[in-house]
């Protein structure tokens, strides 16, 4: 992708709900760019409506008016089918619980994004395996789930995000579910990642170590997207 297109652009972005006679507004009117290779946080108070612009930029949900481009396309102008094909090629999506397979191990959970774009297996095994060893679980690769800790449940997830090489990781909590410990070490990862691979990550995150590790911090409030200042300790 040309470096030059934003990895997101949205402009004049609100969602609405109705509830019976009532309608409800998110937000309204809300503009993001982000560069490649930029980490950027969106921090807020629950039920500001975080999340929902996160399934907003990833194509999960759609903006009741306004304007999403990733890398340049317009994905809401794509089906259905090629919002799915869309995502598994440029965005990669953690979230707070890893919604990793229970059946299957950490080897074939990083897999499944590459078998799903059509990959050989053979290619998908080489190339998540190599993720998994720079995450740390290189040891852990025939393991389930269930066999697993909480952070390296996480650090399976954060591999399966990134095993197609996306323009952009949307992660919604990554850390929430997490004891203090295990979330410093996911956060080291995350700014290790970050600095390494020159993807741009939005995060949604109430953990303001990991908003400021990112460098550019944004708060939802009552429907609008600013610029928080960031004091760095």
């Amino acid at each position: 992708m040309n470096s030059d297109v934003p990895v997101i652009h949205c402009s004049g972005i609100t969602r609405t709900y109705s509830e019976g006679p009532t309608e409800l507004t998110i937000f309204s009117d809300i503009s993001l760019t982000v560069a490649a290779g930029e980490a950027v946080a969106i921090v807020g108070s629950s039920g500001a409506g975080k999340t929902t612009l996160l399934n907003l930029l990833g194509g999960l949900d759609r903006p009741s008016s306004g304007h999403i481009a990733i890398c340049g396309e317009d994905i809401h102008r794509l089906s259905e089918a090629g919002r799915a094909r869309f995502r598994n090629r440029h965005l990669g999506f953690v979230y707070q619980f890893h919604h990793l397979l229970p059946e299957f191990s950490a080897l074939e959970n990083v897999m499944m994004p590459c078998a799903l774009g059509g990959m050989s297996v053979k290619q998908a095994a080489a190339k998540a395996e190599s993720l998994l060893e720079r995450v740390g679980l290189g040891p852990r690769l025939a393991h389930k789930p269930g066999e697993l800790s909480g952070g390296e449940r996480q650090r399976v997830a954060i591999a399966r995000a990134l095993v197609n090489e996306p323009e952009c990781v949307l992660m919604d909590e990554p850390t929430g579910n997490l004891d203090e410990q295990t979330a410093d070490s996911v956060r080291a990862l995350i700014e290790s990642l970050r600095d390494q691979l020159g993807i741009a990550f939005v995060m949604v995150t109430h953990d303001m170590r990991m908003a400021r590790s990112l460098g550019r911090v944004l708060r939802l409030e009552q429907g609008t997207l600013v610029d928080e200042v960031v004091v760095q300790p």
